[in-house]
Parts: C-alpha cells; sequence; structure tokens
C-alpha cells in the first residue's frame, strides 16, 4: 500500500475502483486503521473510486506528537491526502471521530463535498474526565489494558459470539497501536464540540446510528439529522461500529443515499 507525505504526517492509504468513477473517502474511527472498511470495500470499489486511509497516529501512518485536533490536523490531513492525489471533490463517509471529520469539513470547505454519510457519531462524545482517564490509563498500561472495554463498546454481546473472528481481527488492530497515536486521537475527540454549528451544514447528509451504540447514541443521531438541513436518519440493529455488525444494511444503505 502506498504513502503520501504530507505537510505534517505520514498517512497510509489505499486507492482502488475505477479511476473515471466519483470518488468516495472513509475515515474511520478512533483506535482502527482502514480495514475497518473490509466489509464495505468489495462492494464500494465496483462503484466508486474509493479511497481508504489510516488516520495519524493510527494503522501504518505515522504518529505526530499529540495533541490532535478534528478541525486543524484530521481535517488538513484529509484534504492535504486528497490534494495529492488530485482529488477535487468526493464523497466521504466517516465513522465516530471520522464523521466528526466530515461535519468539521462540511463547514470549512463544503465546496468539496457531494454528500456525506456521519456514522455513529455525534457533536460531542464523553466528557473531559472520561477522556483524561481513558488518556492516562493508556500511557500507564498500554492499549490492551483497554481492549476488553473497547470490545464492549464497539460490538453487542451477540455480535460477540456469533462473530469472534471479526471481532478479533478488529481488536488486534486496537491492540497494535502506537498508544501516543491512540493518545492524539482521544484528544481530537475530547476536545471536539460542534454544537451550534451543524445548522452550517448544507451538503446533503445520511445520518447512521446503532440501536445498541452507547458511545453516540441513537439520540445523538437523531439530533444530527434533525438540526442538518434535509439530513436522513437510519438506525440499524448494532452498537458502535455498525459497518462491521450490521454489514450488509450498511453498505447497502450507503450505496443507495450515494446513487
Amino acid at each position: 500500500m502506498p504513502f503520501a507525505d504530507l505537510p505534517n504526517a505520514r498517512i497510509h492509504y489505499a486507492l482502488s475502483g475505477p479511476s473515471s468513477a466519483p470518488t468516495l473517502i472513509l475515515s474511520t474511527s478512533l483506535g482502527t486503521d482502514f480495514s475497518l472498511w473490509d466489509p464495505q470495500t468489495p462492494a464500494f470499489e465496483k462503484q466508486f473510486r474509493l479511497l481508504r486511509y489510516d488516520m495519524r497516529g493510527h494503522g501504518k501512518s505515522s504518529v505526530p506528537k499529540p495533541p490532535y485536533s478534528v478541525a486543524g490536523d484530521l481535517v488538513a490531513d484529509l484534504l492535504a491526502l486528497a490534494d495529492s492525489l488530485s482529488i477535487d471533490r468526493f464523497h466521504l463517509c466517516g465513522l465516530s471521530v471520522g464523521g466528526m471529520i466530515g461535519m468539521a469539513l462540511a463547514v470549512q470547505s463544503p465546496q468539496r463535498l457531494h454528500k456525506m454519510v456521519l456514522t455513529n457519531t455525534a457533536v460531542k462524545i464523553g466528557t473531559l474526565e472520561s477522556w483524561n482517564t481513558r488518556i492516562a490509563t493508556v500511557r500507564g498500561k498500554g492499549m490492551k489494558e483497554i481492549a476488553p472495554i473497547t470490545r464492549d463498546r464497539w460490538f453487542t454481546k451477540q455480535f460477540q459470539s456469533a462473530s469472534p473472528e471479526a471481532v478479533t481481527k478488529t481488536m488486534r488492530a486496537v491492540e497494535a497501536l502506537d498508544p501516543e497515536g491512540y493518545v492524539g486521537g482521544c484528544c481530537a475527540v475530547r476536545d471536539f464540540d460542534f454544537r451550534g454549528q451543524l445548522s452550517a451544514i448544507h451538503v446533503p447528509t445520511l445520518v447512521i446510528s446503532g440501536t445498541h451504540d452507547a458511545a453516540a447514541t441513537t439520540a445523538d443521531g437523531r439530533f444530527l439529522a434533525e438540526q442538518i438541513a434535509g439530513a436522513r436518519y437510519l438506525e440499524l440493529n448494532a452498537s458502535h461500529l455498525s459497518n462491521i455488525e450490521a454489514a450488509d444494511g450498511y453498505t447497502s444503505a450507503v450505496l443507495g443515499f450515494l446513487a
């Protein structure tokens, strides 16, 4: 897989699909690499020029010193990556912090976006205290310490029992992360607060929530859909990583919306 040497980070990415097709960029959640999108990749790359990438501090991308910010660092990385590949306008599908990147981008540079999918995300996730506790835990004890809690936050017990291989694969990516890269991502989510700015978004938007998501709740998802003009709302029987737990329904919904 190739790398892009951007002004402030080295980003690992994959570009596939027909070069003549419209571009769809997939942005990941905190704690994952772009293998998060493996369930969707075969279907998406048939219809789109598909760009997947590891967020700074994650996967095989470089690990700049924390903290990171959504509206600054993470949006800048995405746009610099797109520019390096001569991609002007694109669809964006982001999950969790990837959705936060989408919100900020839709306000800062709406001319770059065709349509946007906001998945399992919110205008504000967690509290200052909860994020600082997680950061201290990771710095003190490493990624394996938070893996069990993360697994239960990301997947329902039923899915963990029914699809252990998918869960294990995802958790391996969590445990392999550089702790400082994860801390940087935690800082980005901790400091993101988009309350009061959603009405400035005019990009056609689909909001997808998971019925059992305790991190970005269905109430959070409905709020996004209500505040963004013309936005659609969909709820799937899943927890936080709904694109994995309800993969078929998720893939179909996104393709239908972007068509």
